[in-house]
């Protein structure tokens, strides 16, 4: 089993009468890109305060590394939760002396090698005024790598961006998850989380309703529809069916939950018609991601 760089153990917070989060429990795998998951309001940026320690749970707790938080592990991490107020007539370099000055921590050989990753050397002495939003954002994730971080923590990294700035954001994810650092990112995007966590926790109105792979938690599937006269019978037929994950009956049609890839009509119209049963509707359809993430949280 891969460590866990973060454990969460039952956190709950409250807001008045208003449950941000009710007894939320999972772990980030060491090396993953972790995404924080759910609709606007379903209690994703209250988590990152809490482990960040700039909030407090009601209840519950949570460990780095394996030990309580404290200001030792909290050096070891980066967050980037809103765009951080650079200065517009001062360089990127000058802007992250800044920062270093305020974290006392870092040299400028750090600098340099922050803007390598994030590629922005080459426009290290430009005034941030004449970056896009795509290269402020980097740059703001530039500050939170200055004191290298095993893990870093990124709040809708791609929010407001463009198509390019967007890729930019995934791209410089992956590369850094590919040099060994931890991500853990919020996001309300399915499809940003696709592209780029290797793990996911789905929230819901402060409730964690499915955490893990993205590949099993998300999984795609394949949706039969059939209709016969008789629908207990046809239930009862389907109960055992190789490949079946799930059935569910709508006002007019059943539907069968496949493995995806496995549905297979002229089979599933044999095994009707071998046991007596006339199908009046027979239908593949595929479910998508998409789907079954809006499944999970409305």
């Amino acid at each position: 089993m891969i460590e866990p760089i973060l454990s969460l153990n039952s956190i709950s917070k409250s807001y008045g009468r208003v449950k941000a989060l009710n007894e939320v429990s999972f772990q980030v795998p060491k090396g993953s890109v972790f995404g924080l998951l759910g609709p606007n309001g379903s209690g994703k940026t209250t988590m990152l305060g809490i482990v960040l320690d700039a909030l407090k749970p009601d209840s519950g707790s949570f460990q780095w590394f394996n030990n309580p938080s404290s200001p030792n592990s909290r050096k070891r991490i980066g967050a980037l939760l809103e765009t951080p107020n650079f200065y517009h007539y001062l360089s990127a370099v000058d802007n992250l002396k800044i920062t270093q000055a305020i974290n006392q921590r870092g040299t400028l050989d750090d600098i340099h090698a922050s803007l390598e990753i994030v590629q922005l050397s080459e426009r290290k002495n430009s005034k941030f005024s004449t970056y896009s939003l795509g290269m402020k954002q980097r740059l703001a994730i530039a500050a939170a790598l200055l004191a290298k971080p095993d893990a870093i923590i990124l709040d809708e990294p791609t929010n407001g961006l463009d198509p390019v700035g967007i890729s930019e954001i995934r791209e410089l994810i992956l590369r850094l998850a590919k040099g060994g650092t931890t991500i853990i990112m919020a996001s309300h995007l399915l499809d940003e989380v696709e592209k780029v966590c290797s793990h996911v926790a789905i929230m819901k109105k402060g409730n964690l309703v499915a955490s893990g792979a993205v590949d099993e938690v998300l999984r795609n599937e394949d949706i039969v529809e059939i209709g016969a006269s008789d629908f207990n019978r046809l239930t009862e037929l389907f109960n055992h069916y190789p490949s079946v994950t799930g059935i569910k009956q709508t006002s007019e049609y059943l539907q069968l939950f496949l493995q995806l890839g496995s549905a297979n009509l002229e089979s599933i119209n044999k095994h009707c018609f071998d046991n007596g049963i006339t199908l009046n509707h027979l239908l593949l359809k595929k479910k998508s991601l998409e789907a079954k993430f809006f499944e999970l949280t409305s």
